[in-house]
């Protein structure tokens, strides 16, 4: 890997929550200015607001008007609001959503216009920040339709990938999205994340069954048999490494999911209680399938304990070296695939 530096847009996700919490304690530390140009979009007064509030040490920061003349060794505040904000810590109410999303735009805005390398964004409340303009279940789905491409949720820790087929979906609606070309697609979408975001050549890919038992030969339902295995079939007709169906409570019982280099759950509790439960302050959220590089903490706002500094910032400096790796690694796996004798390699991986 190299030591190239990279510019890393910050959300403050919603304000009244635990965002600006941990982020300011993750820059606290200088050490981290050694390969980022962090850029906070959001408002500095806000910001003052919760370093005094919290009782936490002053960091160096600049107010910028746009990111084009960013400093380094500090954290750049971009202005994207000037309005005098109430702020509630631990209050779920319309000021937090608003401001919140106030500050995805525009970083969002940057970051497809190029000026940042990669988006960490700091937690959001589903439900507060909807708008008549935004109407969308999480960050996921907002890039999704910003980038126009399919994204894939990877939960990532040390030991551990797991990415889902369906993201925030009611449960009772899970089933009828259960469907053999949606699998097929992200399976090709995290077989790709990660050999290019990961560098793992060949990597080993588990899926787990929709229904209990893995559907127990179709007499606890037949998703397995219909959509799953001919998804997996055909995932190793291309050359693919692909392991299952599994029934998902063994398969993390018994210690098996050490054993993959990733692992496709078919919902969001069934991936995400097992990965929080073995990784709850460590794991990052990252957004696979889309050109931009986005990276986020796996926790939520914490109104419970915001304001309160017990907030644990080790999932958003995860989130932030994460974003650093998988940018390191894309830049090596494209100029490997630049030569052109690799590039035939390269098509057919993406088919």
């Amino acid at each position: 890997m190299n030591n190239k530096k990279y510019t890393i847009g910050l959300t403050t996700g919603d304000i009244n929550g635990i965002g600006l919490e941990v982020l300011l304690k993750t820059f606290a530390d200088n050490r981290i200015y050694e390969r980022i140009t962090p850029v906070l979009y959001g408002n500095a007064k806000v910001v003052a607001f919760h370093r005094k509030a919290l009782n936490l040490n002053a960091i160096n920061s600049v107010n910028q008007k746009n990111a084009e003349r960013l400093q380094f060794n500090t954290l750049n505040i971009i202005q994207c609001y000037e309005d005098e904000v109430h702020v509630q810590l631990g209050v779920q109410n319309e000021v937090g959503g608003a401001y919140g999303r106030k500050s995805l735009e525009a970083a969002t805005t940057d970051l497809l216009s190029g000026k940042l390398d990669a988006l960490v964004t700091a937690p959001i409340n589903k439900n507060n920040i909807q708008s008549s303009t935004f109407s969308y279940t999480g960050h996921t789905e907002y890039l999704a339709a910003k980038t126009n491409q399919e994204p894939l949720m990877i939960l990532i820790n040390d030991a551990l990938r797991i990415a889902t087929v369906t993201t925030h979906v009611p449960v009772q609606d899970v089933a009828p999205l259960i469907k053999r070309d949606r699998i097929e697609r992200k399976i090709d979408i995290l077989h790709h994340s990660l050999r290019r975001d990961f560098g793992i050549d060949k990597p080993r890919i588990a899926l787990l069954g929709l229904n209990p038992h893995a559907g127990d030969n179709g007499l606890i339902g037949k998703e397995e048999i219909n959509e799953i295995i001919p998804a997996i079939t055909n995932g190793k007709q291309k050359g693919r490494l692909l392991f299952g169906p599994f029934s998902a409570d063994g398969f993390f019982g018994s210690g098996q999911y050490q054993s993959y280099d990733a692992i496709l759950a078919m919902y969001h509790d069934q991936g995400l209680v097992p990965f929080k439960t073995l990784s709850f302050t460590s794991g990052t959220n990252y957004t696979a399938g889309l050109d931009i590089v986005r990276t986020a903490p796996d926790h939520g706002t914490g109104f419970d304990i915001a304001g309160r500094n017990k907030a644990n910032e080790d999932s958003f400096r995860q989130s932030l070296f994460t974003a650093l790796d998988i940018l390191d690694h894309r830049e090596a796996y494209d100029e490997r695939y630049a030569n052109p004798i690799n590039r035939q390699e390269l098509s057919k991986e993406r088919q």
